[in-house]
């Protein structure tokens, strides 16, 4: 069992019983709810502009995007748990969570809640493992990090149950490195521009405006995260797959940065109706230029970009439907 899954998954049974009794009392704001999580404000504005593209093109069809809140459990099984029980039909959320709650592994691996309802509308942008290192301290690849001063991130945080994963892969554990600290994502770039650590991980979508803003006041840069160990993780972990932070993202960063990293995912439950998934792709598509505007990180995104490979989720088959209509 890895570590930090026991008291994660202690939370999530609180979490999901005060969910299931709460939901079914929810007054109905709109006919569609898209749930996000509450430290997650790109997957909030992407919902808003689902809903807006939902309200374009679908006469009479309401839409409003919400942000939920862990409480004491992560927050992407707080908000798969809102879908799974119908208290929202579509839920914002990175694939690994996606993958973890449907095949009761990593943090729901000793949970007796199904998930085994939820499918996939479509995916969206990548959310790569990031490190960004102080360029003094002698960290220019991956391996570097041993020995050194690292923010693992927060238990139960996305950074941190991927960084478990990639400790996992090096054969590291906390003693691997002089200091493992668990900040949050203030708190470490303050810490690395005091010095108090050399090197803090982050899983977010590029470019980003706090991590420029830390890697110009702290004097960092983007570490490229690659090798056997990585490939071998990735082969592995079918929510995995390997990227690249392209060049230019940050000022001072010419080449692209290999690393790996999660997809963010839309997903609905099997019982959203074929006609309604259906529509709901089609108006996305049918605004995808405003759609890409949102955030830089959407831009390069395409229609055939979007369409889940297999894994152990589903599509939907009205999401299906569409994709097939397109030509995939």
């Amino acid at each position: 069992m890895r570590p930090g899954i026991v008291p994660l998954a202690t939370a999530f049974v609180a979490a999901i019983s005060a969910a299931g009794m709460a939901s079914p009392d929810r007054a109905r704001a709109a006919d569609v709810i898209i749930g996000a999580g509450q430290e997650a404000p790109l997957h909030f504005h992407v919902g808003r502009a689902i809903c807006r593209a939902i309200s374009t093109s679908i006469e009479g069809e309401t839409c409003q995007a919400e942000r939920i809140e862990g409480g004491d459990a992560a927050e992407p099984i707080a908000v798969l748990n809102e879908v799974r029980n119908g208290a929202i039909e579509i839920g914002i959320v990175q694939s690994d969570w996606v993958h973890h709650a449907v095949t009761g592994s990593g943090p729901v691996e000793f949970m007796d809640v199904g998930f085994e309802n939820l499918r996939i509308l479509f995916l969206l942008h990548g959310e790569p493992f990031t490190v960004v290192a102080r360029r003094d301290a002698g960290i220019s690849k991956l391996a570097d990090l041993a020995g050194k001063r690292v923010n693992i991130g927060v238990p139960g945080s996305d950074q941190r149950v991927v960084m478990q994963q990639v400790m996992t892969a090096m054969g590291w554990s906390r003693d691997s490195f002089s200091l493992a600290d668990e900040l949050t994502g203030p708190e470490q770039s303050l810490a690395l521009c005091h010095n108090r650590i050399q090197a803090m991980v982050a899983m977010v979508a590029h470019p980003d405006a706090d991590l420029a803003k830390t890697m110009a006041l702290c004097d960092a840069e983007l570490v490229e995260i690659a090798g056997p160990e990585i490939a071998g993780l990735v082969a592995d972990k079918p929510y995995f797959s390997i990227t690249e932070i392209p060049a230019e993202s940050y000022e001072n960063q010419d080449a692209a940065v290999k690393t790996f990293g999660v997809r963010v995912v839309a997903v609905v439950s099997e019982d959203m109706p074929d006609t309604t998934a259906y529509g709901i792709v089609q108006a996305v598509f049918e605004n995808f230029d405003r759609f890409k505007r949102l955030h830089p990180a959407l831009r390069q995104l395409r229609p055939q970009d979007m369409k889940s490979e297999g894994g152990a989720t589903p599509m939907h088959p009205g999401a299906l439907r569409k994709f097939t209509e397109i030509g995939m």
